[in-house]
């Protein structure tokens, strides 16, 4: 494969203002679990392996499970997600499929009914960070680390 632009050595300040916004969202107050399920899933749906193998890591570190990871892409079908977490991957699936799930009422409604305000603006914030990573790690072809 031909190699790609090295995004942070290339434009080292958008890469480090990315880094920031992402940083300032995860101080936003949100569970680092919810985070760590948003980022996931929003990775899933854009096939960044980069994304899914580095979440996945950081997901359990914080605590989160195998179980929990294995069944996100069938997270309407299983118990084992909150309501927060549900009106959380809801939004994440819009945002990311902006072009043909929109964004809406009823989907934002369900949001309203188990977040703040605040919370409402960090996820959105949260849900578009993931997706720039996304579409610079899979864009630029961004090398899978070795296996453990």
């Amino acid at each position: 494969m031909h190699d790609r632009v090295h995004f942070p050595k290339t434009v080292p300040d958008t890469y480090a203002a990315i880094r920031e916004l992402d940083a300032m969202v995860r101080r936003g107050g949100l569970a680092p679990s919810l985070v760590g399920l948003v980022k996931m899933r929003a990775s899933q749906i854009n096939g960044c392996a980069f994304c899914l193998d580095m979440h996945a890591k950081d997901a359990r570190q914080h605590g989160e499970t195998e179980q929990r990871l294995y069944l996100l892409n069938a997270w309407r079908e299983t118990p084992y997600y909150s309501d927060r977490e549900r009106a959380a991957l809801a939004w994440t699936e819009c945002l990311t499929r902006l072009p043909t799930d929109g964004a809406p009422d009823a989907v934002y409604q369900a949001l309203e009914a188990v977040l703040t305000a605040v919370e409402i603006a960090n996820l959105t914030a949260l849900i578009g960070v993931i997706n720039i990573w996304n579409r610079i790690a899979v864009g630029l072809n961004w090398p899978m680390p070795r296996a453990a």
